[in-house]
C-alpha cells in the first residue's frame, strides 16, 4: 500500500487509526517507499495571489512543511488576457506584484514549472457572499461543554447547488474549516455550525484551545463543485478527491475565490 502525507495550507492532517478487539490477529501496514510528490496550494483572492509549494512525506517521517522555491509560477487573466508571474517571498510563498487583484466573474489559470514538470490549474473566481452574523454558544456534551461557532452567510435563493468554503483562524493562524453547498440553506441564508473548544481548557489540546482574548476570523468563500468534492473528501478520510491539476501529477488546489470575513474577541464569560 502507498501512502504519503502532506500539509494542507487550511491546517487539514490525514490521521488513521485502526481499532481491534476480541481478534488475534494483528494488522501490519506496510508502507511502500516513492518518489516525494509535489504538493501546489494556490489561491487568488480581491487582494492578490499566493501559492505554495511543497512536497509529500513518507508516513513514518516527521512532517516536512519547508516550502520550494525553485519553481517558475504565473496566474493568468483568462478573460481579459493579462498574465502576472509570482516571485517567492521570505516565508517561501509566490506572491503576485503589489497591485494584482482577482476580479468577480474572471476566469484564472495557475502554471507551475519545476524539475522538468509543469502544472496547469484554472478556476473562475464567483461573486461574494456575505457573512451577516456569527456567535458562540455553550452546548452541553457528556463530557463537557463546548463553544459551538455559529457563522451565517447569504446564500443566492436564485440558482442551486451554491458550495462554500467556511475557514477559521485563531490569531490568525488556521484553525477549522468546513465545506457546505446550499442543501443547507433557508431563506436565502446559511447557517454553518463549528465546533471548536471545551469549557474545561485543560483538558485541550494546543490544537483545538481556545483562551480568553484569542481572536477568531471567520472567511467565507464561494466555490465549485469540483472543489466542494475536493474539500469534502479530504474531510471523510484523507483522500485527494478529484485531480485538480492537468499536466505532470501533483496534489494540492488552485481556488480563484472572493471572500468575506469577519472577527471577534474569543470571551468564554460572555458566551450564553
Amino acid at each position: 500500500m502507498m501512502m504519503m502525507k502532506y500539509g494542507l495550507d487550511i491546517a487539514v492532517a490525514a490521521v488513521m487509526a485502526a481499532a481491534l478487539s476480541g481478534c488475534e490477529k494483528e494488522l501490519d501496514f506496510m508502507y511502500h517507499e516513492i518518489d516525494p510528490i509535489t504538493v501546489i496550494e494556490g489561491g487568488v483572492t480581491e487582494s492578490g495571489a499566493r501559492v505554495g509549494i511543497t512536497l509529500t512525506t513518507p508516513m513514518d517521517e516527521p512532517m516536512e512543511r519547508r516550502r520550494l522555491t525553485d519553481a517558475r509560477v504565473s496566474v493568468e487573466d483568462m478573460t481579459d488576457g493579462g498574465a502576472v508571474a509570482l516571485a517567492a517571498g521570505d516565508d517561501g510563498m509566490f506572491v503576485a506584484p503589489e497591485g494584482f487583484g482577482g476580479v468577480a466573474g474572471h476566469r484564472y489559470r495557475l502554471t507551475v514549472e519545476r524539475d522538468g514538470m509543469s502544472f496547469a490549474a484554472e478556476s473562475e473566481m464567483l461573486a461574494p457572499t456575505v457573512i451577516t452574523d456569527m456567535e458562540f454558544e455553550w452546548i452541553k456534551m457528556p463530557y463537557d461543554h463546548v463553544a459551538v461557532l455559529q457563522v451565517t452567510f447569504e446564500d443566492d435563493q436564485r440558482s442551486s447547488g451554491d458550495c462554500y468554503w467556511v475557514r477559521v483562524y485563531r490569531n490568525g493562524e488556521p484553525y477549522r474549516w468546513s465545506a457546505v453547498d446550499d442543501r443547507t440553506a433557508s431563506g436565502g441564508y446559511i447557517s454553518e455550525v463549528i465546533m471548536t473548544t471545551r469549557r474545561d481548557t485543560e483538558e485541550e489540546g494546543d490544537d483545538d484551545v481556545l483562551l480568553d482574548g484569542d481572536t477568531v476570523t471567520v472567511t467565507v468563500a464561494p466555490i465549485s463543485q469540483d472543489m466542494h468534492d475536493y474539500l469534502s473528501a479530504l474531510m471523510s478520510g484523507g483522500s485527494n478527491g478529484p485531480r485538480m491539476f492537468s499536466g505532470d501529477f501533483c496534489l494540492g488546489y488552485f481556488l480563484a475565490a472572493s471572500t468575506d470575513s469577519r472577527s471577534m474577541t474569543f470571551r468564554p464569560d460572555e458566551i450564553r
